[in-house]
């Protein structure tokens, strides 16, 4: 029913689309009417923005792109400096899911000693959820005026962001042997000073080393559950990119989130300019990128993405 919910949409949009085509060729077929112009102008717009979210939709032909995401930040090395640097980039992600219409629930949050966050995971709800925010996954560097240095000094920090598609119904084995469960109290407010009970669970998958967390939920049970699911995705994406041999260990990238590996730089000081390493993309509206503006620098990324495969399949 959802997968028939979908193609629907999808037909429906087809038909918006032709509605919108021919009357643009109507308004473009009245003269010497400087309205008019404006408004076929404007129209214009309208349809090839439209057209290109419809490309992208179409572009999604992987299984796992029209499914749930979920997302995952991670500080690099700089202490408060990366952690709140991590809990901006939260906050630019909830606004964009806000905007877009997609629901989420924080499953796990670490926060930091003084500020920030130490690590984070969010899942995120929403047809395509994960073909668009596989866009994201990477490393992101910021460079400002650190409000932590008495001094005013300029620093660079670094976080990563790692997106998986929620894998409940692809094929991915998890043998209880391989799993390593522990319990622990909640943290957060009223967590380990509330809560008596041994709710939170952290998962350990002892082949691969991936371990998962979850506090979110009320019981023990409930939280087993949801960090099984954040584990069959880590592990859907795991072997996917060890058989592509994109990555010899999808882990390895935690240890280079630094110099040369980010893939989009956000700058504050001396200047202001967010730059996409990847599609050469940038903008001076920082405080809007920050506020969840996102929508331009994924659509240049998949768009990217579409043309290169395009390249690839004409050449063999």
């Amino acid at each position: 029913m959802s997968r028939l919910s979908q193609l629907k949409k999808r037909l429906a949009d087809i038909d918006r689309l032709e509605k919108q085509l021919q009357y643009l060729k109507e308004l473009s077929e009245i003269e010497d009417d400087e309205e008019f112009q404006r408004e076929f102008e404007n129209e214009l717009r309208k349809f090839e923005g439209d057209l290109e979210d419809l490309e992208l939709k179409a572009s999604f032909s992987q299984p796992e792109d029209e499914k749930n995401a979920i997302l995952s930040i991670h500080p690099g090395a700089g202490g408060t400096e990366s952690q709140d640097w991590a809990e901006m980039l939260l906050r630019m992600y909830l606004r964009w899911l806000d905007k877009k219409g997609f629901k989420y629930k924080i499953l796990d949050l670490q926060p930091g000693e003084e500020a920030g966050i130490k690590d984070v995971t969010v899942l995120v709800e929403g047809p395509y959820a994960y073909g668009y925010l596989k866009a994201e996954r990477g490393v992101h560097r910021l460079v400002r005026i650190s409000p932590f240095d008495a001094n005013q000094r300029r620093h660079t920090s670094f976080a990563s962001v790692f997106v998986y598609p929620e894998a409940e119904d692809l094929d991915v084995e998890i043998k209880e042997d391989d799993l390593k469960i522990d319990t622990f109290r909640s943290s957060g407010p009223g967590g380990q000073h509330m809560q008596k009970n041994e709710t939170a669970v952290r998962i350990t998958h002892i082949p691969t080393g991936i371990v998962v967390t979850c506090q979110s939920e009320r019981s023990q049970y409930q939280n087993r559950m949801t960090a099984l699911r954040i584990l069959r995705a880590r592990l859907f994406e795991y072997y996917k990119e060890k058989e592509r041999e994109k990555l010899k260990d999808i882990e390895k990238e935690k240890g280079e989130i630094a110099w040369g590996h980010q893939i989009r730089s956000y700058i504050l000081h001396p200047y202001r300019m967010v730059k996409d390493h990847r599609t050469g993309y940038e903008t001076s509206n920082t405080e809007q990128v920050l506020d969840g503006d996102l929508d331009e620098f994924i659509r240049k990324y998949l768009l990217m993405q579409i043309r290169k495969g395009s390249k690839t399949r004409g050449k063999n």
